[in-house]
């Protein structure tokens, strides 16, 4: 079964490797979790209760009260428990009941499947209802949460406890992000694919104490090994040396406080080391880093010959594309990095569409070349993909105006025609009208 081959983790392993843990986590950045649902769905139907957060829920207690409503009018009766509690504030009490409902449902195994979780407000009122929902889970029950951000709290103590277990970071370079540690290393998780934030221990660095800091910051997360002549001539190249390293330091300190600040054990945390030359990354911090994640997936994708473990790749890096990068900073080396990365992203849903295409799986093999338009509109072999497979799906005007728009573009940005290629495609368009 495909599923299996691509997770690397069949319904039989993910039992195993989740047997006797009450909370399983599916991390995030991967195509874990539709493979693990569609696999799920397809294996142990009854063993298995969706519920997805709706976007419009606020609290805790709007979306339990949905979580009951949906399971009562598909299961019903679902929520007895849940309902009688559900006008206090008292997380502790909700978790309880909850746990309570489940029990009463079935005697058999089951997985409450949470998705989309992190439209929860992950605070302390949600981690007293957590702690109290694992708590008080009988042996059969498991929940499984699926989320787009994973904190590190309360999910570190619960893993530390046996309580629960984390799965897809099988292809992940810094898979440590929940290994239990003697001293544990703060973990430093880097969103630049979007408007660029960062967390510590699951705690959100909020302020910057100014720009720059903030944004030496994403440079030396995406250049893992700089020297300081870089660095200066990329902030302060009309600065002297004595002047950019005074400068440099500074930042520098700033960086380090507001790491240190998250972590509050009243050490002190660098975000580099410098050695033989270079700055790198200090290792006495775990860096998670969605950008490098996507770089490293897209590049691994384009370089294998298996192609299940491509289509693996692709998927999991056009998921990790949230927006372009870092879209609120116009230094030079942002703009030429967030043009590359955007290269990147057209790459993949372009390979990824020829996945689909070769196997004649043609409309999801269209959208994907459509979305790749939207990024890079001059490469005129895509344009040429979709007039091919309009033309297969008897789409002739689509075809034809597909043409039309290929020949603006290459004129507005190029100044060319198309290729004899395209205007042969083309003929055969017109040949079917």
């Amino acid at each position: 079964m495909i599923v299996q081959a691509i997770t690397k983790v069949s319904l039989s392993s993910f039992r195993e490797r989740s047997a006797g843990k009450k909370v399983v986590l599916l991390y995030p950045w991967t195509n874990y979790r539709n493979l693990f649902l569609t696999h799920f769905l397809s294996s142990a139907k009854e063993g298995l209760l969706y519920y997805r957060i709706p976007s419009e829920v606020a609290s805790l207690n709007d979306w339990l009260k949905d979580l009951v409503t949906e399971f009562d009018a598909v299961l019903g009766g679902f929520g007895r428990n849940l309902n009688l509690v559900l006008s206090k504030n008292a997380p502790d009490i909700l978790g309880e009941a909850l746990a309570a409902d489940l029990a009463e449902y079935s005697s058999d195994p089951i997985v409450l499947f949470i998705d989309e979780f992190d439209r929860v407000p992950l605070d302390g009122v949600f981690r007293k209802f957590i702690l109290a929902l694992v708590r008080s889970l009988p042996e059969h029950v498991q929940i499984a949460f699926s989320s787009r951000l994973l904190t590190y709290q309360p999910w570190y103590d619960l893993v530390a406890r046996g309580d629960a277990v984390v799965l897809g970071t099988e292809y992940r370079r810094n898979d440590v992000m929940f290994t239990v540690e003697e001293q544990p290393k703060p973990q430093l998780e880097v969103y630049a694919l979007g408007r660029g934030y960062a967390l510590v221990n699951g705690q959100q660095i909020t302020s910057w104490d100014g720009a720059l800091p903030r944004n030496l910051f994403f440079y030396f997360m995406d250049h893992p090994l700089v020297t300081r002549d870089e660095i200066f001539q990329t902030f302060w190249p009309d600065l002297s040396t004595k002047e950019a390293t005074n400068v440099f330091h500074v930042t520098k300190r700033k960086i380090s406080e507001r790491i240190s600040l998250k972590v509050g054990d009243s050490g002190s945390y660098e975000l580099t080391q410098y050695s033989g030359g270079f700055y790198l990354p200090s290792d006495k911090i775990v860096r998670h880093y969605d950008a490098g994640d996507f770089h490293d997936s897209v590049e691994r994708a384009l370089a294998t010959l298996d192609e299940r473990e491509e289509e693996m790749l692709l998927e999991r890096a056009i998921d990790l594309y949230k927006a372009p990068f870092l879209q609120t900073i116009e230094m030079k080396w942002v703009v030429e990095r967030r043009e590359q990365l955007r290269q990147l992203y057209a790459q993949a849903l372009i390979s990824m569409g020829r996945i689909h295409k070769r196997r004649e799986n043609d409309r999801s093999a269209l959208g994907l070349f459509i979305r790749a338009l939207k990024e890079t509109p001059e490469r005129e072999d895509v344009h040429r993909d979709v007039m091919s497979i309009y033309l297969k799906l008897g789409m002739i005007e689509d075809a034809r105006l597909q043409y039309k728009r290929l020949e603006e573009i290459l004129h507005e940005k190029l100044g060319i025609g198309p290729s004899r290629e395209s205007r042969e495609l083309y003929d055969e368009i017109v040949a079917r009208t």
